[in-house]
Order: structure tokens, then C-alpha cells, then sequence
């Protein structure tokens, strides 16, 4: 019988097969040539990336860049299979995706910076009024697990006078009304949807080993007037919702500020 892993999973059965074979390599043909800086259709100075690192290809794609199915990355670096992601529709060179050991050139620095990802699909709930005591969270957030809702960015606030506070986070658009749904029981006096933000991300290895990457971020968008709604960070990534009108301006702002360009 012949079958993918999961429905649409001719990336993963790519990989999984390669590391099976303990291939050299394995090549996923796709409609772009590669790895961009950014979106092209956002940023036409956007630049294609020779090598990127799995952690990086990961954050990319689980950020709203479409190029590779995460899960694939997932177990190209588990099985250490470097990829290569290229067109179907020319000869040009791909996008090698690989461990952190092979992007490394000497004599020459490494990326700061290897990405900026724009992710349209994300709803910001409000809750206000709730009461700050040990365990209101937690179980808030174990109703939202329990409904198999994904939530991604949480933010809360110093408590009020009146021994409440408020409670934010990100689901995907289709998830907002179930999750309102699961929070509207009273464990908060207000809650408020908004699925007129984005989330944009700036992605690097090399925000492990310097420092002013995330001040940067800021800085651009405050000097184009964009207010940052919610900050999540991790090792290799800063993420920042946005009202959604500014998140193409954000996108651009950010990639010439890190100096992708070209």
C-alpha cells in the first residue's frame, strides 16, 4: 500500500523516508525557490537564504511561513536529515536546512538575524475582572486545554486594588468563539475578542550570543507608530502582536532595520 504520513504529508514521509535510507539528502520540491528573509509578496527586497538552521526553519514555520511543514523540520533535526527546499519550476539552488555545526563559515560572521514572519491568523481575548488568587489560571487555561484550543501568547497584568486583574491571550481566528465560549462563565467580569491583530516574529540563532536584538524590535516599531499589544520571546525568536493594519508596515520596517535586504 502506498500512503503519506497524515493527510498532506508528503513532507514528513519525504523525511522520515530519507532518514530511514540514511540518505545524503533529501529535496522537497515546492513553488518557491527556497528560504525567504521575508514574504516576497510583503517585502520585494526580501532574500533568498543559502543555509538555515532546523531550530530556525521551526520557528519560521510555526510563525506563519509557509515554505515547509513544521512537522517535517521536527524530524528532519531528530533523524539529522538536511533538507533542501527548492523549486519545481527551475534549476536555480534551494535552501539547505540543517544543524546549527554546518551553518557556521570560516572567516565569516553568522546571521544575526535569518527571518522575519507575519502569522494573519490570530485572535487576541481580553479578559478583565479576574480574580487574582493562586489557581484561577491555571484552571482557565486547563477548560481551553481540555477543548483542544490552542493558545499561544498569554499576558497578565499586576493585580488591582480590588483583588482582580486581567488576563490576555492568542488563539487562531477559527478558535475565538469556542474559546470565548469557555471562558464566558463568570470567572471574569468583561472579555473582549479582537481578531484585527497579527503576530510578527523576528527569528535568529544569533540573539543567543548578542545582545539588542529584541531592543531594536521595539525601537522600529515605535518609531513607525506601531503600539506593541502582547511580547513573547524565546531563545531564538521575538514575537509581537500588532493591530493588523500595521503588520505589513511592521514586516518591511523590521527587515531593513536588521538589514535582510538584497
Amino acid at each position: 500500500d502506498i500512503t503519506t504520513l497524515g493527510r498532506g504529508g508528503s513532507d514528513l514521509s519525504a523525511v522520515a523516508v530519507a532518514g530511514a535510507l540514511d540518505a545524503d539528502l533529501c529535496e522537497i520540491y515546492t513553488d518557491v525557490d527556497g528560504v525567504y528573509t521575508t514574504d516576497p509578496r510583503i517585502e520585494p527586497k526580501a532574500r533568498k537564504l543559502d543555509k538555515i538552521s532546523y531550530d530556525e526553519m521551526l520557528e519560521l514555520a510555526s510563525m506563519g511561513a509557509k515554505v515547509l511543514q513544521n512537522r517535517s523540520v521536527e524530524l528532519a533535526k531528530k533523524l539529522k536529515v538536511k533538507l533542501v527546499t527548492r523549486s519545481s519550476f527551475n534549476n536555480n539552488e534551494g535552501t539547505l536546512i540543517t544543524g546549527e555545526a554546518d551553518m557556521e563559515k570560516p572567516g565569516m560572521e553568522q546571521a544575526l538575524i535569518s527571518g522575519i514572519a507575519l502569522d494573519k491568523n490570530q485572535a487576541r481575548v481580553t479578559m478583565r475582572g479576574v480574580v487574582d488568587k493562586p489557581g484561577v489560571a491555571a484552571s482557565i487555561f486547563k477548560k481551553l486545554a481540555d477543548k483542544n484550543i490552542n493558545v499561544d501568547m498569554i499576558i497578565q497584568n499586576t493585580s488591582h486594588e480590588d483583588g482582580t486583574t486581567s488576563l490576555g491571550f492568542t488563539v487562531p481566528q477559527n478558535e475565538m468563539e469556542a474559546a470565548r465560549n469557555v471562558v464566558d462563565d463568570g470567572s471574569a467580569k468583561s472579555i473582549e475578542i479582537d481578531s484585527e491583530v497579527v503576530k510578527v516574529s523576528v527569528v535568529g540563532v544569533g540573539m543567543k550570543s548578542h545582545s539588542g536584538i529584541a531592543s531594536m524590535a521595539f525601537s522600529v516599531l515605535a518609531n513607525e507608530g506601531i503600539n506593541i499589544q502582547m511580547i513573547s520571546t524565546s531563545e531564538i525568536k521575538i514575537s509581537m502582536i500588532v493591530a493588523a493594519k500595521y503588520g505589513e508596515l511592521a514586516v518591511r520596517a523590521l527587515h531593513k532595520a536588521y538589514e535582510l535586504e538584497k
